[in-house]
């Protein structure tokens, strides 16, 4: 049986909803509204640097994507018997239950200890509603792509993030996990205008 690809008016109003109820959970965390540089760029490319995770899009946005990509395929082998808006709702929930933990002091200092991102003080809560607006695009993207094209789009988006800045999705879950010190060092050896800056 088919998935019906539409999302229904009551699936939207639930959305809506849990990404409200998501920014005021931000807020009562206390993260930061905005950059705390005061400004708001469409795209931030530097990784280290204070201003990385603090803007609309950056070169994790397609780790985001690709998290639309996944929750849509689940919700086809999982979810077959509920309408898409739903399944758009659980996965709105996953990702903004992990924004908010990725927020916590706990994955922060995690993120500090075992990955690159040596300086990281979380996301400010304009770049978390972008993260879940980014994962809602990846999950549209899959449901409109032969499941061949959406596979391709993810491998050539976790090449290109690897290539440039030395991490990606997979990366990124391997060293929260279970770190590998070489590939650490790896990345730590990464230098260039997108890692430093310089």
């Amino acid at each position: 049986m088919e998935w019906p690809l539409r999302v229904s008016k009551f699936g939207v109003v639930i959305a809506v909803a849990l990404t409200a109820v998501f920014i005021a959970i931000l807020f009562g965390m206390d993260r930061p509204p905005i950059c705390a540089c005061g400004n708001v760029k469409l795209w931030h490319g530097i990784v280290q640097s204070s201003e990385n995770s603090q803007h609309i899009a950056d070169w994790y946005t397609p780790s985001h994507i690709i998290h639309g990509f996944i929750f849509f395929g689940l919700g086809r082998l999982l979810l077959k018997k509920w309408p898409l808006g739903l399944a758009l709702c659980a996965a709105i929930v996953v990702e903004g239950a992990w924004e908010i933990l990725e927020n916590s002091p706990v994955i922060i200092d995690r993120y500090r200890e075992v990955t690159i991102s040596y300086g990281y003080e979380g996301d400010s809560i304009l770049n978390s509603v972008f993260d879940l607006f980014w994962m809602i695009l990846g999950f549209f993207l899959a449901s409109r792509l032969p499941w061949k094209v959406t596979l391709a789009a993810a491998l050539i988006f976790e090449a290109f993030t690897a290539y440039m800045i030395r991490d990606n999705l997979t990366l990124n879950i391997l060293m929260l996990v279970s770190p590998v010190e070489a590939v650490k060092e790896w990345q730590a050896a990464g230098t260039g205008y997108y890692l430093t800056g310089k």
